[in-house]
């Protein structure tokens, strides 16, 4: 058994639906379980009406209601054009954009918030199971309500998921496929919510580490991970096999195929992740599993919107406790820290999330003299960059000689190296990088 994940974009319109029904169809003897993101552009259309309702603007709301309604009516009349399903299917839209539309006469709150954002995938995972009914595919959908559950850390009660699921199977009973959503769940107290890091991507890996899958496959419309911003370089290429703690790094620190934590829960079971193309499944994709390629540099990725803070002070010098303070401030504003590099008078530390900058800034004068550099980039360098691998640390630091390097970070995973530079010498940076690696 194996659980398939596709992404809003591998099921835009009905013709991608459709296609993707096929794909999943030719495979039914394996009693796969089908993880749906939501149709392309419903998420975005969701989060602005519940915009809407925070603010009292029923009205508004309740327009974009209607036009999403609409948009859904057309797509079950391609998706069952001449079929007699279409009348009971239209019926339960409308009745489900009814509730929706109810919810501008209730009282707001971040609770309505969660059910309306989960009719995304709920939305899709219906029309899905329906749609495959009528080609003769026995699909059941299987509400994520029912076994998906998070506790009151908002980390996934992966005990309950796992006895609940294979509750929910057993009454089920057996058939070709099983249907569900994901993102969505119920907290600890039983009330609807989402899974936050890496959405649906997480069910898949949940579900998959519950049951024991044979493989997890996240389907997109990109063939896998590259080895380097196929936007800015010509001839990136997609990489055949990744280990996970190389796949992690890679998002990290830019790579948006994947959250860098969502695999976590396949990692620790170990089941391998395949990342496949929706628009040409014949495509290889990328493999992840807990192999990984020795003496091998895997690719390059890099990272926007970094704000970079230099703490410089004479009290650092043998002072215990130090570094303690600075990052208390840190963890008073909720704010990450991605690098971070020390001298006996100093301190640099980057951040991705410039919301409490200023704030930052003004708390950490109290421990020295503080800068900061605005507009940066991380550009990271994974693969077997372990110390034992004499020469790839100096190719790559030679492929960077004509750009300024403002820190590098080295030694904290024996995947990774990052460099901080000018966001403006990025594109630079990864064509020298590519060169220097992989021609």
């Amino acid at each position: 058994m194996k659980v398939l994940k596709f992404g809003s974009s591998a099921v835009a319109n009905a013709q991608r639906i459709k296609d993707v029904a096929n794909l999943v169809s030719s495979k039914r003897g394996e009693k796969n379980i089908i993880v749906l993101s939501a149709v392309e552009g419903t998420n975005d259309t969701l989060a602005e009406i519940a915009d809407y309702l925070y603010k009292k603007n029923a009205d508004g709301a309740n327009e974009l209601i209607n036009e999403l309604e609409r948009r859904y009516l057309n797509l079950a009349k391609e998706l069952f054009a001449f079929d007699s399903r279409l009348a009971s299917v239209n019926l339960e839209l409308k009745d489900r954009f009814a509730k929706m539309r109810s919810m501008s006469k209730e009282i707001f709150t971040l609770f309505e918030e969660k059910k309306i954002i989960a009719q995304g995938p709920t939305l899709l995972s219906f029309l899905f199971a329906e749609f495959l009914s009528t080609q003769g595919v026995k699909a059941p959908l299987i509400s994520a309500l029912d076994f998906m559950k998070i506790d009151k850390n908002e980390e996934p009660d992966t005990q309950f998921i796992k006895k609940s699921l294979e509750a929910v199977l057993e009454e089920t009973g057996e058939a070709d496929l099983y249907v569900t959503e994901g993102f969505v769940c119920k907290n600890a107290y039983g009330e609807i919510d989402n899974l936050k890091r890496g959405g649906s991507d997480f069910t898949a890996s949940l579900i998959g580490a519950a049951l024991g899958a044979e493989e997890i496959q996240i389907w997109s419309d990109q063939n896998g991970i590259y080895n380097n911003d196929i936007k800015i370089v010509k001839n990136a290429k997609t990489i055949e096999k990744l280990n996970f703690e190389e796949a992690a790094e890679l998002s990290y620190f830019g790579e948006k195929t994947l959250h860098p934590t969502s695999l976590l829960p396949a990692k620790l079971a170990n089941i391998p992740v395949r990342l496949l193309n929706a628009l040409e499944p014949d495509a290889k994709g990328t493999l992840i599993s807990t192999d990984y390629a020795e003496n091998k540099i895997e690719a390059i990725a890099a990272k926007d919107g970094i704000s970079a803070i230099r703490i410089k002070s004479g009290k650092m010098l043998l002072a215990h406790g130090f570094l303690r303070k600075v990052f208390e401030v840190f963890e008073r504003f909720k704010t990450p820290i991605d690098m971070i590099t020390t001298s006996e008078v100093g301190v640099s530390i980057t951040i991705d999330n410039s919301k409490n900058l200023d704030d930052i800034i003004d708390e950490l004068k109290m421990f020295g003299t503080v800068s900061a550099d605005r507009n940066m980039t991380i550009v990271c360098v994974v693969g077997d960059l372990a110390d034992k691998n004499v020469g790839f640390q100096s190719k790559i630091t030679s492929a960077l000689k004509d750009i300024t390097i403002r820190m590098i970070s080295y030694g904290g995973s024996s995947h990774n190296m990052s460099f901080l530079i000018h966001t403006e010498d990025k594109e630079k940076a990864l064509n020298a990088l590519n060169d220097s690696l992989f021609s």
